[in-house]
């Protein structure tokens, strides 16, 4: 899974058609029209969910789920295949792979030193305190460190859009203010979408909840990869319960296909 060389690849592919704008007039045909929002309004929530991102993530839904799927129906087969077996291995069709000379590409270096770092939930309070606290990465957790209703879902998005762009700041019920430090570096960021196991039932497609792991990697994607690449920086994730090569390798297609 060589998620460094894509990113870098997916970087340079965005670079060329920064904007989107001939991506969506190629894709906005029934994906969009079959594609429902039953969530409530969210502040600024218009600024993350518009027909571009929306299309964008129709199409993920569209080219990858039915794989996801097939992906969550074969977690159950392998476990009655280990719990009949009593025996818990790597597969014997891998062994060549396993035994070969392979290496991966290189961390970039945002990620070389990660000696230290910080997660929490995208809260917009938090997410500043924790791009401040000195930690090298801040892992913006949309998963487990995130309660997924809808508004947290919509909001984290908005705070990372603002994150990205240094443009991210809170003014307390006390009267305190929250900015982003100008005297030191700020924490790498890292974006923790859900696992594979989770469906967004406030997006739906052709009547079915589109994938939880598509809507908050899509949406990060759309809305920021190129910004952070015109920073020098890149879309960095975390992917978060991945239970095996095949659930990896659906990642590593995403990643391209983006």
């Amino acid at each position: 899974l060589r998620l460094t060389s894509v990113s870098q690849k997916v970087a340079s592919a965005i670079r060329n058609r920064r904007g989107g704008a001939g991506w969506f007039s190629r894709h906005r045909g029934r994906t969009v029209a079959d594609l429902k929002v039953t969530g409530a309004a969210v502040d600024r929530g218009d600024e993350i969910l518009t027909p571009q991102a929306l299309a964008f993530v129709a199409d993920l839904q569209e080219t990858f789920g039915r794989r996801r799927d097939e992906l969550l129906a074969r977690r159950v087969e392998r476990r009655a295949e280990i719990a009949s077996t009593g025996r818990l291995d790597f597969l014997p069709a891998t062994k060549e792979i396993r035994e070969a000379d392979w290496t991966v590409a290189s961390a970039p270096a945002d990620l070389v030193d990660r000696r230290v770092e910080i997660t929490g939930p995208t809260e917009r309070k938090m997410a500043i305190n924790a791009l401040n606290s000195g930690a090298r990465v801040w892992l913006a957790d949309l998963e487990d460190a995130n309660t997924p209703h809808w508004e947290n879902v919509v909001s984290g998005q908005v705070n990372l859009h603002d994150a990205v762009r240094r443009q991210l700041s809170y003014d307390s019920p006390e009267g305190k203010a929250y900015r982003l430090r100008d005297d030191g570096r700020l924490a790498v960021l890292v974006v923790r979408p859900r696992g594979w196991h989770f469906d967004e039932r406030h997006i739906v497609l052709a009547g079915r909840p589109v994938v939880g792991a598509l809507v908050d990697f899509g949406l990060h994607m759309f809305h920021n990869a190129a910004e952070l690449s015109a920073r020098g920086s890149g879309p960095y994730f975390y992917l978060p319960k991945t239970e095996s090569h095949l659930e990896a390798r659906l990642w590593n297609d995403v990643f391209g296909h983006a």
